[in-house]
């Protein structure tokens, strides 16, 4: 998730005629909610992010919700990484200094494998490795920890939907339990959420931006939460999501990336139903 999103949604809201002028003491129906707390690429303030390393530290601080990103190989292995190049994250430019832009689309699930991934967290963690989604999965179902698994870049990975999902029932979160209450599969494309939702209509989906509240009831038809940038919600947008139905009931807001105790409780007294974080530590002792 990047701060170029937030401007592009408030250009939507502006461009969609509606503005929302956020309220730091709104609450949603005059009640103060308790948000759930995710682990924003496992604790990735404390270990290189979206690593088995990262989802171990959440799961050491007592969290059960984490976030991922996934994507693909040019051999079509699905990976966990963030961003669509492997520089920012890993030692590519040593290891294949010929072949910038380092997209992860353009190396092999094998050559991604011998790449660092923890380096440039710190000395400890040197050595950790890009995982792939199925190893992820498996760190993830051993620590009975719940997943919100973002799509990522899909528009780069045609088919990539329906292959997350083949992937997640192989290893068993496709079952009545796992749709229940330990999954979400969330992206910024609005296509891609309703592919999620059309190929599989029991998986909670949610998806990543702040539609202006006219077109609101058009989301509510495919996703069940709005995951929106902390700093285009109020007040008076949680409650208008709220009054919607996505396909699985009421709809729900989860806000991203907050790492502050003031803006924590600010989510909770305008009704937010889930913060992401990569303090989970910090958030959840600012709720108490």
């Amino acid at each position: 998730m990047h701060a170029r999103v937030a401007a592009a949604t408030t250009a939507a809201l502006l461009g969609g005629a509606v503005l929302i002028v956020p309220s730091p003491h709104a609450k949603a129906g005059n009640r103060i909610t308790t948000p759930l707390v995710v682990a924003h690429r496992g604790a990735s303030a404390y270990a290189p992010e979206n690593t088995l390393a990262a989802v171990d530290r959440a799961a050491r601080l007592g969290f059960d919700w984490v976030e991922n990103d996934v994507q693909r190989t040019r051999d079509g292995r699905l990976v966990v990484l963030h961003d669509a190049s492997l520089a920012r994250t890993t030692d590519v430019e040593t290891v294949y200094p010929g072949r910038s832009p380092w997209k992860v689309k353009d190396f092999t699930a094998a050559e991604i494998a011998r790449l660092d991934a923890g380096s440039w967290f710190g000395p400890r963690f040197a050595g950790a490795k890009v995982p792939t989604l199925r190893e992820y999965m498996e760190r993830v179902s051993r620590n009975h920890q719940k997943l919100v698994l973002e799509i990522k870049n899909p528009e780069l990975y045609p088919g990539i939907e329906r292959q997350t999902l083949r992937l997640l029932g192989d290893e068993g979160w496709l079952d009545p339990t796992h749709l229940r209450d330990r999954l979400i599969v969330q992206s910024f494309s609005a296509d891609s959420v309703r592919t999620v939702h059309r190929l599989r209509p029991g998986i909670t989906t949610a998806f990543l931006g702040t539609p202006p509240v006219t077109r609101l009831p058009r989301y509510a038809e495919f996703t069940d939460q709005i995951n929106a940038d902390h700093r285009s919600l109020s007040s008076g947008y949680v409650s208008a999501v709220h009054a919607l139905r996505g396909p699985h009931g009421r709809m729900k807001v989860f806000a991203w990336t907050v790492d502050d105790a003031a803006t924590a409780r600010r989510l909770a007294g305008i009704g937010t139903d889930g913060i992401i974080t990569n303090r989970p530590d910090v958030i959840r002792a600012a709720l108490r």
